[in-house]
C-alpha cells in the first residue's frame, strides 16, 4: 500500500469514527454509567466486532451477507432489538448520590462491557455493506493482500480507539458533574433515547440503500 493511499485511508478513518452512531452513544453510555477505565472495555468491544467485521470483508464472505436480504434482515432486526434493550436497560438505570463522597458507583463486568459492544457493533450490516463499498477502494489487487488487510485493520482499530476514547472520556466527565440522583436520571433517559433512536434508524435501512 502507497503511503498517499494509506494517509487517505488514514483520513477517512477519523471522518468514519467522528460520525455519531450506535457506537459513540454506546461509548458514551459506558462512560456516564460506569467511568472512563471501566466504561473502555466497551471499546474493547466495538474494536473485536470490527476486526471480524473486515475479515469478513477480507474473507469474501461479506459479499454473501450483503447480498442476501434474509441475512441483512436477521442481522439489522437484531440490532434493533438490541439497541431498543439496551434503551429499556438505561432507562432503568439506578442513579446514585454522587454528593455522598461515600457513595459507591456502579461496576460493570468487563466481558459484560465487552459484549455489549461487540454486539452493537457486529449487528450493524449497514456497516459491513459500508466496509464493501469503500474498503476495496484503498486496495491495490497487484499487491499481497493480506499485509494490505493488516495495515487497514490496524489502521481503523487504532483511530477507533483514540475517537471512543474521546467520547467515553467526555462522559465520565460529565459523570462528576452530576451530584444529585435526580440529574443522572435526565441523563439516563436522555442516553435511553439516543439509543431508541439509533435503533429506529437502523430499523429504517434496507439492502439497497446501506
Amino acid at each position: 500500500m502507497l503511503f498517499e493511499t494509506w494517509l487517505a485511508f488514514f483520513a477517512a478513518c477519523w471522518v468514519i469514527s467522528l460520525s455519531p452512531g450506535a457506537g459513540a452513544i454506546a461509548s458514551m453510555s459506558c462512560g456516564l454509567q460506569y467511568g472512563f477505565w471501566r466504561g473502555y472495555w466497551n471499546v474493547l468491544g466495538l474494536q473485536l466486532a470490527l476486526v471480524l467485521q473486515i475479515a469478513i470483508v477480507a474473507a469474501g464472505v461479506g459479499a454473501v451477507l450483503a447480498a442476501s436480504a434474509l441475512a441483512f434482515s436477521l442481522i439489522k432486526w437484531f440490532g434493533v432489538l438490541y439497541l431498543v434493550y439496551l434503551a429499556i436497560k438505561q432507562w432503568r438505570a439506578l442513579p446514585s448520590d454522587m454528593a455522598d463522597d461515600a457513595a459507591v458507583r456502579p461496576i460493570g463486568r468487563p466481558l459484560s462491557l465487552v459484549m455489549r459492544g461487540f454486539l452493537v457493533n457486529i449487528s450493524n450490516p449497514k456497516a459491513l455493506v459500508f466496509m464493501l463499498a469503500i474498503l476495496p477502494q484503498f486496495i491495490d489487487p497487484h499487491q499481497p493482500l493480506l499485509a494490505q488487510y493488516l495495515i487497514i485493520c490496524a489502521t481503523m482499530v487504532a483511530v477507533d480507539l483514540t475517537v471512543m476514547a474521546g467520547y467515553t472520556g467526555l462522559a465520565s466527565r460529565v459523570l462528576r458533574l452530576l451530584r444529585t440522583p435526580k440529574q443522572q436520571r435526565r441523563m439516563n433517559r436522555t442516553f435511553a433515547g439516543l439509543f431508541v433512536g439509533a435503533a429506529a434508524f437502523l430499523a429504517t435501512i434496507h439492502r439497497g440503500t446501506a
